[in-house]
């Protein structure tokens, strides 16, 4: 079997076993077809989401629904203003020993887990907020100058509400650049209404089957990085990021105008790390400009700072972002 065979199967394989969670998740998770689907893409990726949206939407069901299909270990943390961050991290301790004397350990938090619920992460002050940084980006935590690898693959699922502020504190942008996507849960229609009140009050509970274990995990997001990038094509996504820049020649009227600072070079990564996922669903080896637009608004939405004058007009970040993919030319344009 030739090595352009042996990916094609690959590729077969990966798009079956992405479907197949996708399809467990959605037995559980009314409509939010593209919510599923992008907090997928973004576990394959080996990156964390933020879940934005009003109470009851089901953003704790869908990580609890994604630890079951993948077989992870979940553990959830309620974000409150007295949190500390050994509450998350862990501490060390003084303990006896055997043989009556007494021994320095490290106790282990919450977050040493696979799965990680951070929910109303923005309830925890700054000084809480800033214990997941190293975690969320190094995959390790630095406890009294002892650093402690966590199981992999590990992922951090946040949510927040985007409208009730009273006692919550922002994320600093620090916080939110380690966030692959942030994904807005929109409030659903009639129809998914009416099935979600079905299936949680006139139908027996379902059982949700393991799809996929950790390795198997790891093993897609192997594939991932075997997906073909074309130069024209990572140049298109490096563009995506300097195009939300206002002192970049390539930036439109109304970045220039309301923007205070633009995407990091984190984004140009996710957009071809998340890119490359969609690539494999769709059946295709290779990454092409399609695959790295279609999640600007998920990868972008967040690291746009508006300026004063932005605020002030209430200017959506998300319309920004389709300003700046509607006008932009595509790979080799």
């Amino acid at each position: 079997m030739s090595d352009l065979d042996t990916l094609h199967n690959e590729v077969k394989e990966f798009g079956a076993q992405f479907g197949a969670i996708r399809e467990a998740v959605g037995r559980v998770i009314v409509g939010q077809e593209r919510v599923v689907e992008g907090v997928l893409t973004a576990i394959v990726a080996g990156g964390n989401v933020l879940l934005e949206g009003v109470p009851g939407l089901g953003k704790t069901e869908l990580v609890k629904a994604l630890s079951k299909a993948l077989h992870l270990e979940f553990s959830r943390i309620q974000f409150t203003p007295d949190l500390m961050p050994a509450d998350i991290l862990g501490t060390t301790v003084m303990s006896q020993t055997p043989d009556g004397g007494y021994a320095i350990t490290f106790r282990r938090g919450p977050v040493f887990t696979q799965l990680l619920l951070a929910d109303e992460i923005n309830r925890a002050t700054p000084k809480t907020q800033s214990a997941l940084l190293e975690t969320m980006q190094e995959g390790t935590v630095t406890v009294g100058g002892e650093t402690h690898v966590l199981t992999q693959p590990f992922f951090v699922l946040a949510t927040q509400n985007p409208l009730e502020q009273e006692g919550t504190y922002p994320l600093p942008e620090a916080q939110l650049d380690r966030f692959l996507f942030k994904i807005d849960v929109p409030f659903p229609s009639r129809s998914d209404l009416n099935e979600v009140v079905s299936r949680t009050l006139l139908r027996p509970v379902i059982d949700l089957q393991t799809v996929i274990d950790g390795p198997g995990l790891l093993a897609l997001r192997a594939l991932v990085d075997k997906v073909a990038v074309t130069d024209e094509v990572r140049d298109y996504a490096v563009r995506l990021v300097l195009a939300t820049h206002a002192e970049h020649p390539e930036s439109g009227d109304r970045i220039k105008r309301f923007v205070r600072w633009g995407a990091s070079p984190r984004a140009a990564q996710a957009l071809i790390r998340a890119g490359r996922v969609r690539a494999l669903v769709a059946g295709r080896g290779h990454l092409a400009s399609e695959d790295v637009r279609h999640y600007a608004p998920e990868v972008l939405r967040h690291r746009l700072i508006l300026n004063y004058d932005g605020q002030a007009e209430g200017v959506r970040v998300e319309d920004l972002i389709d300003n700046i993919v509607a006008e932009l030319p595509e790979a080799g344009g």
